[in-house]
């Protein structure tokens, strides 16, 4: 592997719809040097690298065989993200993961207990919280804006993803639905806001047995839905603030909603699943227009964030530990709605401080 000079060498696993927007930013960030795509359908990963100008296509065995790359993309289905990230370290390589992070406690402390024996980073996304639009709504926050941070409302609604994805049965299983697809990214920038959660409570349903394929070649089939698709839940803070979250792919209401009330004014923080976004300030002069700052660069970013770490011999912001400790928040929140008792989150993270306000991810910064 590389000795730790220079451009940080990135190869990405998953060749799939997400990697698009990945190599899209990967390939522009001066920092990077991104050497190879690798899938299970080599056809795809070679699409893939010649699309993007990628030098190298194969197998994952090819790709960790590769002593430059120091950083491996893992783009793969949630079941199976934390047997590749192993299989990663194993390599002596450090891991960047799509959420979620692990699927359950204790497969995603062995992935954080590995990577440390070996001394190796494992960052997870979702790094939306790196864009402008969190990292302005966490200055305003700190800042003192709203007053002393009290409380949030957070909602995801929708229909669910059927009727547009051409392949959707996995978001309808174990490892997505509602909460752990799209909770993650409501999750970390509440965790951004307000430190590590200590109690969940929550109940959870289920609409329906099955659903149907609304568009592409498997339009009109029919698949097992075996998780919870309507989630409640109350958030108790370590730091005494609380929120109310809904995750749902129940309805046939559309909508996204992210509050932060204090004691003096109510923050409305723009959609957690993306890097921008314009902020309102409910306060007693009325509603200020507040136009975020910051980097709008979109997935990848983390990564980005993640080699300039290593390089720099500092922790990364997108860690496994708070990945972690949002995983524990989620399996919590499912016990909860399952047993109808609250459930206390046993574990907890150090909130890495704000990005500064002209951080920007296609600089160069590494050298040659």
């Amino acid at each position: 592997m590389s000795g730790g000079t220079g451009r940080v060498g990135v190869g990405v696993i998953g060749a799939g719809v997400i990697s698009k927007e990945y190599l899209s930013n990967l390939t522009s960030f001066p920092d990077l040097d991104v050497r190879f795509v690798a899938d299970i359908d080599l056809d795809r990963a070679k699409a893939q690298a010649e699309a993007f100008g990628v030098p190298g296509y194969g197998t994952v065995d090819e790709l960790l065989a590769d002593d430059e790359i120091e950083i491996v993309v893992n783009l793969t289905l949630p079941k199976v993200h934390v047997e590749v990230a192993l299989q990663v370290l194993a390599a002596g390589k450090n891991v960047w993961s799509e959420k979620p992070f692990s699927l359950d406690r204790a497969s995603g402390r062995k992935l954080l207990d590995v990577a440390h024996e070996k001394g190796l980073r494992v960052a997870t996304a979702p790094d939306t919280f790196l864009g402008a639009g969190i990292q302005s709504a966490r200055r305003l926050v700190e800042q003192g804006t709203i007053g002393a941070p009290l409380t949030a409302l957070t909602l995801m609604q929708s229909p669910g993803p059927e009727s547009w994805h051409p392949n959707p049965d996995f978001l309808f299983q174990e490892g997505a639905g509602p909460l752990f697809d799209i909770g993650p990214y409501y999750l970390t920038a509440l965790v951004q806001l307000f430190g590590p959660v200590a109690r969940v409570s929550a109940v959870a349903s289920k609409a329906r047995e099955s659903r149907v394929i609304g568009s592409g070649p498997r339009a009109g089939e029919e698949f097992a839905v075996t998780v919870p698709t309507h989630v409640s839940a109350l958030y108790q803070f370590e730091n005494g603030q609380t929120a109310q979250s809904v995750f749902s792919f129940d309805s046939k209401l559309g909508r996204t909603q992210f509050e932060v009330t204090g004691s003096d004014a109510t923050l409305v923080v723009p959609d957690p699943n993306t890097f921008q976004g314009e902020l309102l300030l409910h306060g007693s002069d009325g509603i200020q227009t507040i136009a975020a700052t910051g980097s709008t660069t979109s997935r990848g970013t983390g990564v980005v964030e993640l080699a300039r770490a290593i390089r720099a011999g500092v922790a990364e912001r997108a860690s496994g530990e708070q990945a972690y400790h949002v995983v524990d928040i989620m399996v919590s929140t499912i016990e909860a709605g399952l047993s109808g008792q609250p459930v206390e989150v046993e574990s907890t993270v150090t909130v890495a401080p704000a990005l500064p306000e002209d951080w920007d991810p296609r600089a160069a910064t590494i050298g040659a």
